[in-house]
């Protein structure tokens, strides 16, 4: 110890000051010999008596001095260790594996321990391990125990530095270090945060999707008890989950309820959905609502907002379901039930005549749709560029990569409808083209990240979107005209209605054009088998007067020996999973457009008894494409939005990858199995 610790700062330089005059006195001594030999001589002799008394004082008195220091600082150490062994805030000192090496009353008490316990930290904060405790200075972690919540900061400790700051000791040998931990008990802080949290407000709406015809389908003299029993149902049922619920229309309701509540309809999956379809008192038509909830925004303005737009989501999405808008998120819930037909074409009307005046006060018109654009996508562009040549304005469709489905529609257009060469163009053109005289019209998709060309939508100032599909939290922002229907069988049925309310119902539909606009409105309803109303044989009855033939289109739809083979082999390797989903793999050898098979593979699958959803995965381009197909007991949109796609009830796709199409079939069954499990499909 002794020849480990020394004396420095002012405490050596007070020891040795003697020494220092001794060694001033010598110096004087010299002069003195100068001028008295005899006095030189007597001070010799006094200086050498000073020098041996203070060097054998010196000696003999450090081991002394340091003893009176220990025993000093033994003595402040253990005030302080009192101190800090009473202190109400726990402390624990650990070594470097995490062994407790001291502890204060205050930490003992929250672990039930005595003083003098010595194990590892884990042992009562498994949290704490050791991969944790390889920290460089600072951890701070929040831990569990016995129902209790604390926050634990760890600071790392080096004896050598303490050593190093010391104005006494000093240390030439290095020493490991310690870790001191400060346990804060945030139980009762946090708690008043989760019901602080749980009292914040939160602004819900609640929408009838479909009022009027629920209305229509009951006696007159029934209608009016319908509707009590409907506002009963939505009030008793919020009433019990303390929201204060008041009827602002006929069939809208604005609702203020605490975000605890919202959990709770969380929890419930909003089963006001499935409980409001109970009603009936002789209705043919089961009544179904949209919900929208925005919470956790920091203004109560901005929250009722966050409701406007989830409720515009439920409605773009088909209704009878859900939609919770936070800061960070949309969650979706419900959408099981198809969105019924609208009866009326007053929205096609208005919408028309929209779109008439943006395309009369521009120059020139851009139609673009989705990537690797399909007969629906190709027919809706058909149909704007009669518009646009109705109204004597130049249109081009946007294409980079045309299909092989979609190039018989493209030759026909061509040779018989008098378009120029340049009709159509790619990206590149179109990003030149466009300019404040430019309208773009999107077309069978309301995701920009999908489009033909996203910076195209950036680059026109005037966007007018028609599309078919249930929107998702991704949308074309700022539209001039948003013409969305997902009741719509496809986007050429609802380009089709527009039509005849163009220049007064004057607009000229060339044969193959009507073709190509026919096509849409088939292949997207698997030949008028799946998503057909009244509206989609209108549409097609109206083409049919324009001179689309039936015949021409059907042997356009061909398949080739290698295309069918590939569709066939898909549906003969298909495998039923929990006896109600068939999962196939279309092989890509071979095929052109591998996409369009794999689609018409997973329509064939629906025809297998029992089967509730077919899902078929193509490997294309170095991507997973995955086609989803249902008749009406599952909605194939919310399983393909948790793989990051989305699409129709009935129809929805997705696209994956760095994956093989193997592990594509095997994240389906993943995802299906748990929304099955959390009740989602």
């Amino acid at each position: 110890m002794n020849g480990k610790i020394k004396l420095k700062g002012h405490l050596r330089a007070y020891l040795q000051t003697a020494l220092l005059l001794g060694i001033f006195l010598a110096v004087v001594n010299a002069g003195i010999y100068f001028l008295n030999i005899t006095a030189g001589i007597c001070v010799s002799g006094f200086l050498a008596v000073y020098l041996i008394a203070m060097t054998a004082l010196l000696c003999r008195s450090k081991p002394v001095i340091l003893n009176e220091f220990i025993d000093f600082a033994t003595q402040y150490g253990q005030v302080q260790s009192r101190l800090l062994r009473e202190l109400d805030l726990a402390y624990v000192l650990m070594d470097e594996a995490g062994k407790i090496i001291w502890t204060n009353e205050a930490f003992e008490r929250v672990i039930h321990k005595d003083k003098g316990w010595r194990r590892p930290i884990s042992v009562v904060f498994p949290a704490v391990t050791k991969e944790k405790l390889g920290f460089e200075q600072e951890l701070e972690m929040d831990i569990t125990f016995e129902e209790r919540e604390y926050n634990l900061k760890l600071r790392r400790i080096s004896i050598q530095e303490v050593l190093d700051n010391s104005q006494i000791l000093d240390n030439s040998e290095g020493a490991a270090c310690l870790i001191a931990g400060y346990l804060y008990d945030e139980t009762d802080l946090k708690r008043a945060r989760r019901e602080l949290d749980d009292q914040s407000l939160a602004v819900g709406m609640i929408y009838i999707d479909n009022y009027d015809e629920a209305l229509e389908s009951v006696e007159d003299v029934r209608r009016s008890l319908l509707m009590a029993l409907i506002d009963r149902r939505i009030n008793k049922y919020l009433f019990a989950r303390d929201c204060i619920v008041r009827k602002t229309e006929k069939d809208k309701y604005f609702v203020i309820m605490r975000k605890s509540a919202v959990a709770a309809l969380k929890k419930s999956r909003f089963d006001l959905l499935e409980d409001v379809k109970t009603v009936n008192i002789g209705n043919e038509m089961a009544v179904t609502v949209s919900i929208g909830v925005g919470l956790d925004a920091p203004t109560y303005a901005q929250k009722c907002e966050f409701a406007r737009t989830a409720i515009d989501l439920a409605l773009g999405r088909g209704g009878d379901q859900a939609v919770v808008k936070t800061p960070e998120s949309i969650i979706y819930y419900g959408g099981k039930s198809q969105q019924i037909e609208k009866s009326t074409r007053v929205k096609a009307r208005v919408k028309a005549n929209a779109l008439q005046e943006i395309i009369n006060s521009k120059d020139k018109v851009l139609v673009m749709g989705h990537r690797l654009s399909d007969a629906d996508a190709f027919g809706a562009a058909v149909g704007v560029s009669c518009i646009a040549r109705t109204l004597n304005k130049k249109c081009y469709i946007v294409i980079n990569d045309i299909i092989s489905s979609v190039k018989p529609l493209v030759e026909l257009v061509r040779e018989k409808s008098g378009y120029e060469e340049d009709f159509i163009i790619n990206s590149s053109d179109a990003l030149e083209l466009a300019d404040s005289s430019t309208v773009l019209v999107v077309v069978d998709v309301n995701k920009p990240s999908i489009t033909e060309c996203p910076e195209l939508i950036k680059s026109c100032r005037t966007v007018v979107v028609l599309d078919h599909h249930r929107q998702s939290s991704e949308v074309i922002e700022n539209a001039t005209l948003s013409y969305v229907e997902p009741y719509a069988s496809s986007t050429c049925e609802m380009v089709a209605e527009v039509l005849q309310y163009i220049a007064n119902g004057n607009v000229k539909v060339k044969s193959n054009e009507a073709d190509c606009i026919y096509s849409g409105v088939m292949v997207d309803t698997n030949n008028f088998t799946a998503k057909t109303g009244v509206r989609t044989f209108e549409a097609a009855a109206f083409l049919r007067r324009c001179g689309a033939d039936v015949t021409r289109v059907r042997k356009m739809f061909r398949d080739g020996a290698t295309e069918y083979k590939a569709k066939a082999e898909t549906v003969r390797n298909a495998e039923i999973y929990r006896n109600a989903y068939a999962m196939g793999i279309c092989p890509a050898d071979g095929l052109e457009s591998p996409t369009e098979i794999g689609a018409q593979a997973a329509n064939e699958l629906l025809g297998i008894n029992g089967i509730k959803a077919s899902f078929v995965a193509t490997e294309y381009n170095g991507k997973i494409y995955i086609s989803a197909r249902s008749i009406d007991e599952v909605n194939v949109q919310v399983i393909m939005e948790r793989l990051g796609g989305g699409g129709h009830m009935n129809i929805a796709g997705a696209q994956l990858e760095d994956v093989s199409p193997e592990r594509a079939v095997s994240i389906i069954k993943d995802t299906l199995s748990r929304m099955l499990e959390e009740g989602a499909i």
